[in-house]
Formats: structure tokens, C-alpha cells, sequence
């Protein structure tokens, strides 16, 4: 159902389309029109980059729209493939799940041919975009819900020769933090598709909250075209970094601190900082019942505190921080 006027294998710059048919009140023929630039030359990997797969992350939309209108040509050995917007109407709306139809399109995989449009999309990029493509990038934030250290991260893929390829790439973002992260809140991932194809997957968490700080635009920045360097895909040199990264990972649910009451959250250190095995990360305040004593917010383990929730206004059952522990890289990389 998705269409195109692209040509995926034509040499030179491209702007167009992919038209994924929805039909609304006002608009019986209507399609929803996502942005996509294809820029070729020569021999090389093709590398598919996304931003806005939630609509309300930012960080990377604003960094492949710059990368399409300012690339050269002459500096491709190969294929780029840039989408700023993958959710295109959340981005609008500034929100993390599609208006259109309500799902998440970081849940959304397989996806279907003739679903809904966050489905459709997902069946696009499973069936065509995925299979000509070496590696992805798909840029994330924690957007309006959570606030990150800004960090690359990855799976443990069980593959070693991906997973040793995904480390290489996580490094080279250039990231004070990488992180290894596990996945608690459902199936149907986007980066966990491209991973099952055998893809060089690259993911971020860079921030998040609806104020992007300068110095975060620039870590999406020129982590991207590090990274795009480091693939082989854009001509350069690799700056590295003058130190290692801390390496951390959150592979345990209780890793990832939920909520017991609904509330006001308050946090108690610093994002970044270190967290010591049962001391207090925050508390939910009681906005009915002040005089009661707040919840105490309790880690289960040491290591870092890598995000935490947002708004302060907080539900029962939400996220409001992850404890992640340092490992070393011969914890990542072996089996």
C-alpha cells in the first residue's frame, strides 16, 4: 500500500515521498506524505537513518534534516537513506504515539500491508527499506516522558560477529555513556526487526523533555556523522574520543523502577550519578492525601542513574528512573 516515486537505486540526490493511503473525514483519497531524501554515489553500504520514530523526539529529526539539506554528494561511498519523521503525525501532534491510529511505531513490527498507517509503515520498512540496507540508525530521545543521559546504546544481539559491529558503532557516537538496555514494556521493536535481519543497529538516547539544550543537538549531530563515517558510508575521519565511555547496563526488570501510587514524583540525585543498593532515588508526594508520607522510590541495585521520569506529575506504574550498572567491554562482547 506504501508507494513512492523514489528511485532507491538512481545515483545523485533525491526528495520525495513515501505515500501511505489514509482516508479521513475531509480527505477521501488523502495520503500521509512522510519526507525521505536518498542520496547515492558509487560503491558502498546503504544506510538507512530515522528519526521520529516517536513524534515527540526531536533531537534526531532536526539532525537528518540538516544532514539531507547540507550533504554533498561527492562525500557519499554508497547509499544514504535519511527519514526525519517516521511517525510523521505524531511529530505534528508531539506526541509519542500516532494520532492517526493510536499505536506506538516502535511496537508496531511486523506491521501489515494493509493495516492501519503506523502498520503500514512497519511493513514497508520490514519488507523494503530493512533488506537493502546494511546498517540502521534509529535516533531516539526519552521525549516529553523521560530524560536521559545522553547516550548511544545497543542490545545484546546473541550473534557476536553483529553484536562486536553494533559495539563498534554505539562507540562511535561518541557518547560520554553507552548503554545496554533491555526490553521491559512489549514486543515488536523497531531496532529488534533490523537486528533479526542481521543489521548493523544503532540506537540512541539522547536526552529528552521538549527543551533540547544546545549541547544535545550537538552530540545528535556530529555523533551521526561520526558514526555515518565510521560505517564507511560518508567520507571523513573518525574523531575519537579522548577517553572511554562508561559503559552501563540495565538488563533486569528491576532495573527499571516503577511507580507504586500515582503522584507527584520528586527526584533525589543526579541524573548520571551513582546509586548505591537500596538507598532512596525519589519520592511519589501524595497530591490528595499531603499528610500522608510520600513513597519512597528504593533501587534494587547499584550503578548509574541513566534516566528518569519527566513530568513530575507521575501514574501508578510508570517509569520514573533506571539504576544501570558498569560493566566492562568483555561483558558485552562475550557470549
Amino acid at each position: 500500500m506504501v508507494v513512492t516515486s523514489l528511485d532507491f537505486d538512481r545515483p545523485g540526490r533525491q526528495q520525495g515521498f513515501l505515500q501511505v493511503p489514509y482516508s479521513h473525514d475531509l480527505g477521501g483519497w488523502a495520503n500521509v506524505m512522510i519526507p525521505c531524501t536518498v542520496i547515492a554515489r558509487g560503491r558502498g553500504p546503504t544506510v538507512l537513518v530515522l528519526g521520529g520514530n516517536h513524534g515527540d523526539e526531536y533531537q534526531g529529526q532536526v539532525a537528518i534534516m540538516k544532514l539531507a539539506r547540507e550533504l554533498d554528494p561527492s562525500r557519499i561511498n554508497g547509499r544514504l537513506i535519511l527519514i526525519p519523521s517516521l511517525n510523521l503525525p505524531a511529530a505534528r501532534a508531539a506526541t509519542r504515539l500516532s494520532p492517526l491510529d493510536g499505536m506506538n511505531m516502535n511496537r508496531a513490527f511486523p506491521g501489515e500491508a494493509e493495516g492501519t498507517v503506523t502498520s503500514q509503515i512497519a511493513h514497508y520498512l520490514r519488507t523494503v527499506l530493512f533488506p537493502i540496507s546494511d546498517a540502521v540508525i534509529d535516533i531516539h530521545s526519552g521525549g516529553r516522558s523521560m530524560e536521559f543521559i545522553p547516550c548511544a546504546h545497543m542490545h545484546l544481539v546473541p550473534d557476536l560477529d553483529q553484536r562486536r559491529r553494533m559495539y563498534e558503532a554505539m562507540l562511535a557516537w561518541g557518547t560520554d555513556f553507552c548503554f545496554i538496555y533491555a526490553d521491559i514494556a512489549g514486543s515488536g521493536l523497531l531496532p529488534v526487526e533490523a537486528e533479526n535481519q542481521g543489521k548493523t543497529v544503532v540506537t540512541t538516547e539522547l536526552g529528552g523533555g521538549e527543551c533540547i539544550p544546545a549541547s544535545v543537538h550537538r552530540i545528535a549531530q556530529s555523533g551521526l556523522r561520526n558514526v555515518l563515517i565510521h560505517l564507511g558510508v560518508l567520507k571523513g575521519r573518525v574523531i575519537p574520543r579522548p577517553k572511554p565511555p562508561v559503559l552501563i547496563q540495565a538488563l533486569s526488570r528491576e532495573d527499571y523502577l516503577l511507580a507504586p501510587e500515582s503522584g507527584i514524583f520528586e527526584v533525589a540525585v543526579e541524573l548520571g550519578a551513582r546509586v548505591r543498593k537500596g538507598q532512596t532515588v525519589g519520592w511519589i508526594h501524595h497530591l490528595e492525601r499531603p499528610d500522608r508520607a510520600p513513597e519512597q522510590i528504593v533501587a534494587a541495585g547499584s550503578g548509574r542513574l541513566i534516566t528518569m521520569r519527566a513530568p513530575c506529575l507521575t501514574r501508578q506504574g510508570d517509569c520514573v528512573a533506571v539504576i544501570a550498572k558498569q560493566v566492562r567491554p568483555g561483558d558485552i562482547l562475550r557470549a
